[in-house]
C-alpha cells in the first residue's frame, strides 16, 4: 500500500512538471486576465460625501476652473450650493 502512494505521488508530481513546462501560468495566456497597464477605469473622490466612484459613472462639474467628480446630482448641488 505505502509503495502504491509514493508511485502514485511522484507520478502527480511529474504531472505538474510537464504541465509546468509545456503551459504557460494562467495569468500570462494571451487575452485571459488584465495586465497592470489595463486600467479599465479610475476611481475618484466625492467631496461632498466622500465616497470613491468610477469616474465614467460620476457627475462631474467645474469649479473654479478645475473639473470636480460627484457621485449623484444631488451631492453635486449640495456641493455647489455650500460655495
Amino acid at each position: 500500500m505505502l509503495r502504491f502512494a509514493i508511485f502514485v505521488l511522484l507520478l502527480y508530481f511529474a504531472w505538474r512538471a510537464v504541465k509546468n513546462l509545456l503551459l504557460p501560468p494562467m495569468d500570462r495566456r494571451p487575452g485571459q486576465g488584465r495586465g497592470p497597464e489595463q486600467i479599465d477605469d479610475v476611481m475618484v473622490k466625492d467631496p461632498q460625501c466622500e465616497v470613491y466612484i468610477p469616474m465614467r459613472q460620476a457627475v462631474s462639474a467645474r469649479v473654479r476652473g478645475e473639473i470636480v467628480h460627484f457621485c449623484s446630482t444631488e451631492c453635486r448641488d449640495r456641493y455647489l450650493g455650500n460655495l
